[in-house]
């Protein structure tokens, strides 16, 4: 018998027995289909991260100040001086607070950022209309304003808000700017911010200093040399207390997010794949029930003269065609899912062919292995004792 014949057998066998074959793939239907969805949507979620993370670029540092003695931020201009290095193509202190701006009966809540006009740079921002903060807004502590998009639409509905003015905690500041639309990342929404110059923020909210210093090196492979630089001079400011600040290169937390998200990945597919070896189990034992029902069938061809490779042909291409049918839809279905989860919960998804090729690949080499002992189990029984069983 060939493998042509042996596969239209396997065929009849399964549509002879819908129900029964249905369930006996079920396992391997809901291994698959767990595989692709759960893959698909850590995946989707990490390129999401990662993009987000990469826009900001990776020749991106931020020095996060925690503490020095009695106080806990750095002066604007220790933070000028620290960050004049050679390697350095922008850099933009941040002094970041909530405040409460109003225009007209309209109110809102947001992050209110004190910064130079390196920032736009920096963190990517681009212009809608008006201007960006200046340095003689800095030297001359103005009163002026950007909006983000967000709490434009909110404060103006629609509206030009740039020459009107707001009152951020009750102090009257003019917009002199609209910021362009510009979407969340990892610290939230970046269009509900306002932004002004950090002279006149440290005045608003009577705190002097800055917690946070972005900088942008110039070129990638300048990044250890400038950190290295910036280093030094926070612990000569710091006195050697190293616990007082922290520099964080945006490759490395790249690095770090897609090693973790890589792990992950991991461990879902291995979790969803015990759910193939619970189905290959079950194609193993509705093999065995097989082999028993068709036990005079056996009889019958081995007496006709099927030899025993014939025998265990036939059942093992029965195991594969079941396992390999249920990949084909656990595919398909995983597919499904990971687009309606996508939908449903609003983010991104991934399909990988790589991965839906080796989940279908799994689902068939289980097939293979549990159903070796069934079908070895069939090719070796007797003729005259398989003719002989009721």
């Amino acid at each position: 018998m060939n493998v042509g014949q042996a596969l239209k057998m396997a065929v009849k066998s399964i549509l002879g027995n819908k129900m029964r074959s249905l369930l006996t793939m079920l396992g391997i239907i809901i291994g698959v289909t767990a595989v692709i969805s759960l893959v698909s949507l850590g995946q989707g979620a990490t390129k999401a991260v990662t993009d987000q993370v990469a826009s900001l670029g990776t020749n991106l540092l931020t020095v996060n100040i925690t503490g020095r003695g009695a106080t806990t931020t750095i002066t604007y201009q220790e933070a000028e001086e620290l960050t004049d290095k050679g390697g350095v193509e922008y850099a933009a202190p941040a002094n970041t607070q909530n405040g409460n701006v109003k225009f007209g009966t309209a109110s809102v809540s947001v992050s209110v950022i004190g910064t130079t006009p390196d920032y736009i740079d920096v963190r990517d921002y681009q212009i809608a209309a008006g201007r960006f903060v200046s340095q003689i807004d800095l030297d001359y502590y103005q009163k002026i304003a950007l909006l983000g998009s967000s709490t434009a639409e909110e404060l103006f509905a629609g509206q030009n808000p740039v020459g009107q003015s707001v009152l951020i905690n009750g102090i009257r500041y003019k917009v002199v700017g609209l910021l362009a639309e510009k979407g969340s990342s990892l610290s939230g929404s970046n269009d509900d911010v306002v932004i002004i110059p950090i002279t006149s923020s440290e005045r608003l909210f009577k705190s002097k200093g800055v917690r946070t210093i972005y900088v942008q090196v110039k070129e990638a492979d300048q990044m250890k040399t400038v950190v290295s630089e910036l280093e030094a001079g926070l612990a000569k400011t710091f006195r050697g207390n190293t616990n007082s600040y922290r520099v964080f290169n945006q490759q490395d937390v790249l690095d770090s997010f897609s090693s973790i998200s890589a792990t992950l990945s991991v461990a879902l597919g291995g979790i969803a794949a015990i759910s193939l070896l619970v189905g290959g189990i079950g194609i193993m034992n509705i093999m065995l029930v097989s082999v028993t029902e068709r036990t005079r069938e056996i009889g019958i061809r081995k007496a006709i003269g099927a030899k025993k490779k014939d025998i265990m042909i036939q059942f093992l291409i029965e195991s594969v065609a079941l396992s390999g049918l249920g990949g084909l839809l656990g595919v398909g279905l995983g597919i499904a899912i990971a687009q309606f989860a996508s939908k449903a919960l609003n983010m991104g998804v991934s399909l990988s062919i790589p991965v839906m090729m080796l989940a279908f690949g799994f689902s068939v080499f289980i097939g293979v292995v549990f159903g070796l002992f069934p079908a070895n189990k069939a090719s070796n029984l007797k003729p005259i004792e398989a003719l002989r069983f009721e």
